[in-house]
């Protein structure tokens, strides 16, 4: 019996690539399922060429906590392998096994090896393993469940209330198994924060101002979807008493966005292709664990929201930006292939300026790529304004993930 829910849309992904000699790297937030994602992909191929050799390496757990570089990964595998003909090689938290690139190079030359590994570190596939693999990697990203995954997992209806729950406690799938008390959830993702604060950022960078890093986090959970800089954040926290320089802050904010808890989305001209070199903004990779750290209070909804149509625009695969020309902004930018869309977010479009603000924006936009404004207004069904597609936000992630 699986003890997992499928999640069909990475699934897909990952199909491609089963058999083949590139190395498949599943990256993402720690307890986004990725570890859930290599079991599927183990059961597939059980289940499609039986005669398959596996070996499954999770470094969390203890039976594993000899293998701690690419020398005794090498023999462990070595030794698994020995008089095998294919092997399905799947190693959890790749990160926790020093030089693990080294190994994988090796590995990947012998053509028996199906390698599929996950890591909770962005710069997993920088500086040597880039050039160590260059061409014989394919990164597969992971995020929190979908809002349409949300409610599969949940078995739960389509509905305004649905959605306001899941805009609460975010897409992290253990959630599943929590119930609905509040309590429970809040102290789960606060644990899983605290877990990622202290192992993906303040051990693996040797970070000894907890107390700035923590003050860092907040302010950016404060200040989710508004444009900030270093130097601002900077200027900020020595009001609070908290003396550090912009090169600090800058280097913290890299640590955050390493494990995955924090993306930064660049500014970008409306028209052209320029990029704004300061000012940018920062967004959770899951709106649960932002909730916990900042407060679920109502008055930020607008925040959440923003936070929620950026991580279906990821999951989606478009690369995003936000737009401002001339002192105007356009939330998102979203591109993928040859593709655009322009998205505008907004609570509710209950007062004329507000609806003249987001549709007036795009409405200066002259290519013909879409165009649209998601909102949590009650409406009957989508319409359009000028060509402007206006949306319920529920109804646009659904839209997202297909």
């Amino acid at each position: 019996m699986k003890d997992y829910i499928e999640r069909p849309l990475y699934i897909d992904r990952i199909k491609p690539y089963i058999g083949k000699s590139l190395i498949k790297v599943i990256t993402g937030q720690r307890r986004v399922g990725k570890s859930c994602m290599l079991m599927q992909v183990r059961d597939l191929i059980m289940e499609k060429d039986p005669g398959t050799h596996i070996i499954f390496i999770n470094k969390e757990q203890h039976e594993f906590t000899s293998i701690t570089d690419h020398v005794s990964l090498l023999e462990y595998v070595g030794l698994h392998s020995k008089g095998k003909g294919k092997v399905a090689l799947f190693i959890d938290e790749i990160q926790d096994i020093d030089s693990f690139e080294i190994a994988l190079r090796d590995l990947s030359t012998r053509k028996k090896f199906d390698i599929y590994c996950t890591g909770s570190n962005a710069r997993l596939l920088s500086g040597e393993l880039a050039t160590l693999l260059a061409g014989r990697y394919i990164e597969i990203k992971v995020y929190g469940l979908s809002y349409s995954e949300y409610l599969m997992f949940r078995d739960a209806a389509d509905s305004s209330d649905s959605f306001r729950t899941y805009l609460r406690e975010g897409g992290l799938p253990y959630l599943i198994h929590l119930g609905s008390d509040i309590n429970v959830i809040n102290e789960y993702l606060n644990t899983i924060y605290n877990t990622i604060l202290l192992k993906d950022v303040v051990a693996r960078y040797n970070v000894r101002n907890v107390k700035f890093l923590e003050s860092l986090v907040l302010f950016l959970a404060d200040n989710t979807g508004s444009i900030v800089s270093a130097k601002k954040i900077s200027e900020y926290l020595k009001s609070q008493k908290i003396n550090i320089s912009t090169q600090v802050v800058i280097d913290y904010i890299g640590y955050l966005e390493s494990s995955f808890m924090i993306h930064r989305v660049r500014r970008t001209g409306i028209r052209g292709k320029r990029l704004f070199e300061i000012g940018e903004k920062y967004f959770f990779g899951d709106t649960g664990i932002r909730n916990v750290i900042a407060g679920y209070n109502l008055a930020d909804v607008h925040k959440m929201l923003e936070n929620i149509v950026f991580l279906h625009l990821r999951t989606a695969g478009y690369e995003v930006t936000v737009g401002s020309e001339n002192g105007k902004e356009i939330d998102f930018i979203a591109s993928r292939g040859g593709e655009r869309i322009y998205v505008q977010v907004a609570y509710l479009l209950e007062k004329p300026e507000t609806a003249e603000r987001e549709f007036g924006n795009l409405l200066e936009i002259s290519d013909n790529y879409p165009k649209y404004v998601v909102t949590m207004d009650e409406l009957n069904e989508t319409s359009t304004y000028q060509g402007i597609q206006r949306m319920h936000v529920k109804d646009f992630c659904r839209m997202m993930a297909g």
